[in-house]
């Protein structure tokens, strides 16, 4: 009896690996005959012949939809269905490329998409398998005291070549999975229930899939083939997109994006309620949702990113929580945010005026090139004379652009006239934009402060104050942004009876320099550079293996307005020697440091002794440099780590430093000032004393 038992027990079969009877194997709460992947609709087809036509024609790259260009949308689409390399194996790879790798320009001319979805459809099939497998593994917590790595980035890895292959890999995720549910101090009991739920989750997801979703997947490959900002959006997204621009939305402010079974914050909205937090950043994860103060953390691994956003969002006033995992990793965080309405008016440029050295900085934060912006600004100018300012520094750390009218009319204020900014379109037509007037508004030392996330409209100022030598960059070297993208319903005014069909989102022309070079993939470099925690080997137009590329055209018309190079070298030895004593740059040199020989590594260790050892260390160095700042503050010191309060900002030790040297400029002109005028009277007095000279050999 109990033989037969044991044999009817082997019936079970997963990924093609028998389990014995004396573990209760945890299985999927889905058959594999309920994941059922819909078909395309005639408004898919529609919408897939209208992108087609819109990008060929009018989009500013130029290209061919041949077989060609059909193998690199093939390459992307596979790419976007299985992100780490680690659901198809070879020969599924083979087997699609052979069958559609030359069929997908014949198909969007036509409007099919038989091919996306029968990729699409082998994708959900081996995804089943693959977290089959991963749920097996969690009949009994695993040994992690062995040298098992995991490779941390497959984007170019080999597809496994077996499904033995595929299982070894789905192990390592498996193991780090639980490594770091291990580092937030859960027990086996606890991480085996996330985890199960969280992979059912996966699972189930497949469920949810929708024509629209798998149709936006496939055109968005073949749009963002041709470059990084062309997109298309299923009628669902569009209306998010709507809302956004329409600043109708009530929630965080932040712009999610989805990768593989993660959910990603892109970006934050200046003046929203994630980017006033100050604790949340770009390329953060989402990996749990809370409503309310109090009660359970909902896990979003593995959901859809709609049903993700749409638990974010909420009526103003209302409170979500969110469990955030950092960017680089480590121990998870809860934030807790209330929910507001995205207004401009909290993107609107602010003033602050500082003394420092004796000397009285401005410092004009522009989150974004909102309408209106220079109209503000002029204000503000206005009231940094009365607060008698002897400088100024323009903040665009994390501006990602905006209205190209208000950054040719904000440059305007700080010269007296003459091209911002060149724009090429499709057809090589060059457009010099101008500054509007010839009044210079502000002429004192100017400081422009950018970073890694200054793009487009902010690549715009800062290169046009560069150019005219009428300020000193400061920073980062930009995101180097250089396009200009329009978008258009595809539903046509004709179409009375038509259901949505979405948006497309495409490049029309391309930004360059008054001295001819183009903002594109190089932005703009600072003359003076600052550290930063930001990475910048991690994001910019550079790291997209199909951005536009870097050229030239002709340099406009112009004259230099300034003389901000002149200074530059000695405000940079004042400044190095500054932050070679300063503790939060030798703390930030030291993160720094740190962060690049990790940035170098392929692969992340699967034993769990080594990874608490590191976190701890790092936990450690955090806290012995916290309470050393805090020391610095007059404040009490912190025990540990996790007693640092929800609340706490740290201050902005960068901006403290670039106001150091706003204040050595305002010295430097003064210096200079007085030499020119020592200049100016020595020269009067010699030429008063040669008329002297002259007159007594007359007589």
């Amino acid at each position: 009896m109990k033989s037969n038992k044991s044999k009817s027990s082997l019936a079970l079969l997963l990924a093609g690996i028998l389990f014995s009877t004396t573990v209760s194997a945890v299985q999927p709460a889905l058959k594999a005959s309920e994941i059922q992947i819909p078909q395309p609709t005639e408004e898919n087809a529609l919408a897939a012949k209208r992108v087609t036509t819109r990008l060929t024609q009018y989009h500013y790259r130029k290209f061919q939809l041949d077989d060609e260009f059909s193998r690199k949308i093939f390459d992307r689409y596979l790419d976007l269905l299985d992100f780490t390399h680690s659901l198809f194996l070879q020969s599924d790879v083979d087997e699609m490329r052979s069958q559609y790798a030359d069929l997908l320009d014949n198909q969007l001319n036509e409007g099919k998409l038989v091919a996306a979805f029968d990729m699409y459809e082998r994708m959900a099939k081996r995804r089943y398998e693959r977290y089959a497998y991963a749920l097996s593994l969690l009949n009994k917590a695993p040994d992690l005291s062995d040298d098992d790595q995991i490779e941390i980035d497959r984007k170019k890895a080999p597809w496994p070549k077996t499904t033995e292959d595929a299982n070894k890999l789905w192990e390592q995720r498996v193991k780090n999975d639980i490594i770091d549910l291990k580092l937030k101090d859960k027990k086996w009991p606890e991480i085996k229930k996330t985890l199960t739920k969280r992979y059912n989750l996966a699972i189930r997801r497949l469920t949810q899939i929708k024509a629209d979703d798998i149709t936006q997947l496939f055109l968005n490959s073949f749009a963002r083939e041709i470059d990084p900002h062309t997109s298309y959006l299923a009628p669902r997204a569009a209306k998010s997109f709507n809302e956004s621009m329409n600043l109708s939305l009530e929630g965080i402010g932040a712009t999610l994006q989805q990768e593989d079974d993660e959910t990603i914050i892109k970006s934050l909205v200046p003046g929203a309620p994630a980017e006033r937090s100050r604790k949340i950043k770009a390329g953060d994860k989402i990996v749990g949702v809370g409503q309310g103060a109090k009660g359970e953390i909902e896990e979003v691994v593995g959901w859809r990113l709609e049903d993700v956003v749409d638990k974010i969002k909420g009526k103003k006033g209302s409170k979500v929580r969110l469990e955030i995992e950092p960017a680089k990793g480590g121990k998870t965080k809860v934030i807790t945010l209330i929910r507001d309405k995205v207004r401009i008016e909290d993107s609107a440029a602010k003033l602050t005026v500082e003394k420092v050295n004796g000397e009285n900085v401005a410092v004009i934060k522009i989150s974004t090139f909102y309408i209106g912006l220079t109209a503000d600004v002029r204000k503000l100018l206005t009231q940094m004379k009365e607060k008698k300012a002897t400088s100024l520094i323009i903040d665009l750390r994390e501006n990602g652009g905006g209205a190209l009218t208000e950054a040719v009319e904000l440059s305007g204020l700080f010269i007296s006239d003459g091209p911002i900014v060149q724009v090429r379109d499709p057809y090589n037509r060059i457009r010099v934009n101008e500054d509007p007037d010839n009044a210079q508004v502000y002429s004192g030392p100017l400081i422009v402060l950018i970073n890694r996330f200054s793009a487009s409209a902010s690549e715009i100022f800062a290169a046009a104050m560069q150019d005219y030598n009428r300020g000193v960059v400061i920073g980062q070297n930009t995101f180097g942004k250089g396009t200009v993208q329009q978008s258009r319903s595809l539903n046509f005014v004709y179409d009375l009876d038509q259901e949505p069909l979405g948006f497309i989102q495409y490049t029309i022309q391309k930004f360059y320099r008054i001295n001819g070079g183009s903002t594109q993939l190089k932005g703009v470099a600072p003359d003076i550079q600052l550290a930063s925690s930001i990475d910048a080997k991690e994001y910019g137009e550079e790291k997209e293996d199909n951005a536009l590329p870097w050229d030239k055209i002709p340099a406009a018309n112009y004259a230099q307005a300034g003389e901000a190079k002149a200074v530059i070298e000695e405000l940079a030895e004042k400044h190095h020697a500054r932050i070679a004593k300063n503790p939060e740059f030798i703390s930030l040199n030291e993160e720094i440091k740190i962060r690049d020989e990790r940035s170098e590594r392929k692969f992340l260790t699967l034993n769990y002794a080594k990874r608490k050892a590191e976190n701890d260390k790092d936990d450690a160095r955090h806290l012995k440099d916290l309470n050393a700042r805090f020391a610095r503050e007059g404040k009490k010191p912190l025990k540990d780590i996790d007693d640092l309060p929800k609340d706490y900002e740290a201050p902005d030790f960068l901006l403290k430093e670039v106001r150091n040297i706003a204040a050595d400029y305002v010295k430097y002109e003064a210096k200079k000032g007085k030499t020119m005028e020592k200049n100016a009277k020595d020269s009067t007095r010699s030429v008063t004393s040669q008329k002297t000279e002259n007159k007594t050999e007359i007589k």
